[in-house]
């Protein structure tokens, strides 16, 4: 038995039925998570899951990196020490981010999304589908391809988890410390444009 949720889009009252995670991914969706690049493929070590909290995802939330990600800088290398630094220094389980998404919009698998993330703000994420896209979007702009993955991956997580777009939103709104992620790509949940991206790639999805 299928399971509906309704979902609002910001610029339009749209009604979609989704399936209960329970069902197979429809194919754009199902190629989508195909495409994440996991922790072993990046060179990772798994957290250890004593130490970890778990939780149930009800919110999508995006984060920037707030660093200067230059072209030809390795992604791979950079979750590598994100790794280290997150554990050694910050005495973190693990990445704060449950996925990350580089300059070609190929999506890394960060912490695991059964597990709680961090953040060094004051806001709690426990429930939250932690999004970092690389870059400092105080300073540049995301580019197209960045946004493309992100919609694919937000679409990807709302369908599993039964989260509406209208739920998808950025750190900052959580957090009076923060301007995160950043106003150049805040701007895109502000006008709408991810959660009407979600949006389609949910209604496509629907069978016929």
């Amino acid at each position: 038995m299928r399971s509906l949720i309704y979902v609002a889009t910001a610029t339009a009252a749209l009604l979609l039925q989704l399936p209960a995670w329970a069902a197979p991914l429809p194919p754009a969706l199902a190629e989508t998570e195909n495409r994440i690049v996991s922790v072993a493929a990046w060179g990772g070590t798994p957290a250890d899951p004593a130490k970890a909290r778990k939780h149930t995802i009800k919110h999508i939330t995006l984060h920037h990196q707030g660093e200067p990600f230059p072209e030809g800088k390795d992604p791979q290398l950079y979750l590598r020490n994100l790794q280290t630094w997150s554990r050694n220094t910050k005495h973190w389980l693990d990445i704060p981010y449950h996925y990350i998404i580089d300059l070609d919009g190929r999506i890394y698998e960060g912490r695991s999304i059964d597990y709680a993330g961090d953040t060094n703000t004051e806001y709690d994420p426990t429930g939250h589908a932690l999004i970092e896209v690389v870059g400092n979007f105080e300073e540049v702009q995301p580019n197209q391809k960045q946004l493309d993955a992100t919609a694919d991956l937000m679409a990807l997580l709302a369908m599993k988890y039964n989260v509406a777009p209208a739920t998808i939103h950025g750190h900052k709104d959580y957090s009076a410390q923060t301007v995160c992620p950043g106003v150049n790509l805040y701007r895109y949940l502000e006008n709408g444009y991810l959660r009407d991206q979600v949006t389609q790639r949910l209604q496509s999805s629907l069978p016929k």
